[in-house]
Order: C-alpha cells, then structure tokens, then sequence
C-alpha cells in the first residue's frame, strides 16, 4: 500500500480538488480527510456515514456551584483568567480554560470537576470511489493534531483491513501542529501550490518541513497560466529545494462548475484541468512504483 498525502502551503491553492480527481481516478483505495479544521472532501464526495466515533481530548474544569464554598482561590490561581466572579458565585469560562489543573488541585472544598472535552467527532463512510474516514472538529476546540492522527490512523488500519493499494490523504494547509500529524512516516507528499509570491513562500516552507521528515516531495502548480513566469520562477524553486516538479495544471472555470455539482473535474469533462490531472495522477503513479 502506498501512502499519499496532498498538502499545500495556504489555503485556497485547489488541494481537496486534486485529491477528489484523485480519489475518482485511483482504484482500490481508501480515503481520508485530514484537513479536520475546515474538511470539505465530503462536499465531492459525498460519504455516506457508517459508523461515528466521539473525539475526546484535553480537559475542562467545571465548578459545582453547590459545593463551592466562595473562597475565591481558583480566581486567584487561574493564569488564563478564566474563573468569573458573579455575585458571590464563582464560575469556569469554557472559552478562556486551557485544561491546566490548577484549580482542581489547590480547591479547598475539592468542589472543582475536570471531565474531558468533546472536541468533535470522527467517521468512517462509505463513498462511490471507496471506504473514507473523515472527522468534524467542534468550533473553537483545539487538540486537530490529535484527531488527525486518530483519523491517519483509523484510515491505515482500514487500508490494511481491505488490502487497498492506495491510502490517499487530504491534509490540511500550512506548516502546523495538523500538517506535521498528517505527513509522517508516509510515503510521499504532493504539494499544490499557485503561482503567487505568496504560494512561492509557502510552499518553500512546506519544503523545509519534508525535508526534515525526509519525505519525498512532488509538487504541482495549479493555474499556472495566470502567471507563467512566476509559475517557473517556483519549479526551479522547488528543484533547489529538493522537491520533484510533475504535471502543471491550468486554470479552467469548469472546475467550479462541477463543484457545484458535488463532483471532481475528472468526472465532469475532458477539459484542460481534468488531462493535466490525470497526467499529474499517472506521473504520481510513476514515481511511487
């Protein structure tokens, strides 16, 4: 089985579009999403939920009112701030908690719980292109590094269960905590960048981040033809800086068009963006012999 992460240095660059041409062109494969602060593979793909697992992590202090005997210590304690004082009654701000102790520790009365956090939920679907494992984390909540890795690891383990060829990963955007969780120990990492200033420098720092991790790096520029110069001026970037430069892919409105349509552009037509992908898709295949 081999293990193919698509990434990208900033959002917005076309990465989950890739991945769902590359989700229709790959063939016994099992999918995961491991953009879980913003995953939207499921908008292409339309999963169909099988089983659903609540995602615990971290803890949360929480006062019992009627216990508390109003000393006021875990005010006085608190780094975060996060105790209010309201007419003698002493509460946790969930927003402003960081899940440290302090309080539940030094309370006099021992009237302060410190129960896990529900930060989201993870799943394993069913879609037309095979088994996906995807995951939705709460608003504000924190610890995505942690679900992602639950997520790689749910989807490996399901790869290996089915005998799949291929575990094709969306990852999330940036250099982050998320990114680090989804890239390691796989395979390969595409990267896809845009023909930009700033897509040149992110993805130059998406590059220092494989290269610690020694993984393989391909990248592909998407609409390239926006800005030609500026789209060689990143390939020979990413030569210097030890990356494999694969197939461009041009602009082509259709793309929006079949989102729209909740489908991948390779499904939708023939058009320019749809041959460059699944060029790209054959010179992946090339390289991962």
């Amino acid at each position: 089985m081999k293990e193919l992460v698509i990434i990208s240095g900033k959002g917005g660059t076309g990465k989950t579009s890739v991945t769902g041409s590359f989700a229709a062109l790959a063939r016994n494969a099992v999918l995961a999403d491991c953009d879980v602060d913003a995953a939207d593979l499921y908008l292409l793909l339309n999963p169909d939920v099988q089983e659903q697992h609540e995602f615990f992590s971290g803890h949360e202090a929480v006062i019992r009112e009627n216990e508390c005997t109003g000393c006021g210590q875990c005010m006085e304690l608190c780094r975060f701030d996060a105790v209010i004082e309201q007419d003698g009654t002493f509460r946790i701000n969930p927003f402003a908690c960081e899940g440290c102790g302090v309080c539940v520790q030094f309370c006099p009365a021992k009237a302060i719980d410190f129960p896990e956090c529900l930060c989201g939920n993870w799943f394993h679907s069913d879609t037309r292109y095979g088994p996906m494992v995807h995951a939705k984390l709460e608003i504000a909540a924190e610890n995505s590094g942690k679900l992602v890795n639950t997520v790689r690891q749910q989807a490996k383990q399901l790869a290996e269960k089915t005998e799949a060829d291929w575990l094709i990963i969306d990852g999330p955007p940036g250099t982050g905590c998320p990114v680090i969780a989804s890239i390691g120990g796989t395979d390969a990492v595409l990267v896809i960048t845009e023909p930009t200033l700033s897509g040149k420098h992110d993805l130059l720092r998406v590059l220092e981040l494989t290269r610690h991790f020694k993984i393989p790096a391909f990248i592909s520029v998407n609409k390239w033809d926006i800005n030609p110069e500026m789209s060689a001026r990143i390939e020979d970037a990413a030569v210097q800086a030890g990356a494999t430069v694969l197939e461009r892919i041009p602009y082509d409105a259709s793309i929006t068009h079949a989102q729209i349509q909740a489908r991948s552009i390779v499904e939708w037509n023939d058009g320019p963006a749809a041959t460059s992908i699944k060029t790209l898709w054959e010179k992946i295949c090339q390289n991962m012999k």
